[in-house]
């Protein structure tokens, strides 16, 4: 019996979701107007369905990341990897937007941040783990060193998030960095800016736990080799 790639099944039902979710969200874009009046807590505006519409457009894309990945720098993924990837783009994106959890679920934002940074300090570990081990590269990297670049790399890639979400505020006049309330009112000073410092200081603190957890194992690899 053939066994079942369970990273292929997933990102089979994360595109279909995702597809589905775009039509629905541009169907709710013509039909929603673009202002409510006496709109209450939970009711969703034009502006929303753009927000929705932009991040289904951007998880389709970002699905066959992991392939191009692979083939770029000739790396082979671990399948936990792909599969925890897959699951972070349903939550973040699906359950995220389109079921609005981000407002329904405390803290939903931050679970997913935390899990974001730790996800991408791994990757960063497993592409210096394959550059250390390329026949081509003769460098043996300090562990040091990689737990320092792993770091770094989730800690860039989550800054490079909070570009996307301001760059989508500003040209779409949407609401990623939640600057505005759901009533309208504008944050302003550092509550505007809050959002965007946890979101890059729970990106560190995930990136930080994964980091010191492999720090430990390369160590503990080094002990051995040494017996």
């Amino acid at each position: 019996m053939k066994k079942i790639e369970w990273k292929k099944v997933l990102a089979i039902i994360l595109y279909v979701t995702l597809i589905f979710s775009i039509g629905f969200s541009i169907f709710k874009i013509i039909t929603t107007p673009e202002a409510v009046e006496n709109a209450t807590e939970g009711t969703h505006l034009r502006s929303d369905y753009v927000l929705m519409l932009l991040q289904c457009c951007l998880g389709v894309v970002l699905i066959g990341l992991p392939k191009v990945l692979e083939r770029r720098f000739s790396i082979a993924l671990p399948n936990e990897m792909s599969i925890a990837y897959f699951i972070f783009l349903y939550c973040a994106i699906y359950l995220g937007e389109v079921k609005n959890f981000y407002y329904a679920i405390p803290y939903w934002d931050n679970i997913l941040h935390c899990f974001s940074g730790g996800m991408l300090g791994a990757f960063g570990f497993t592409l210096v783990e394959t550059l250390n081990e390329s026949e081509k590269i003769h460098v043996t990297l300090n562990p040091y060193f990689i737990c320092l670049f792993a770091f770094c790399f989730a800690l860039a890639a989550g800054a490079v998030w909070e570009i996307y979400e301001f760059s989508g505020d500003s040209l779409f006049g949407i609401n990623m960095q939640k600057y505005r309330l759901e009533d309208g009112t504008l944050l302003i000073g550092a509550e505007a800016l809050k959002d965007t410092m946890h979101d890059l200081i729970i990106d560190a603190a995930g990136a930080l736990v994964v980091v010191i957890v492999g720090l430990l194992k390369l160590k503990h690899s080094e002990h051995k080799k040494r017996r």
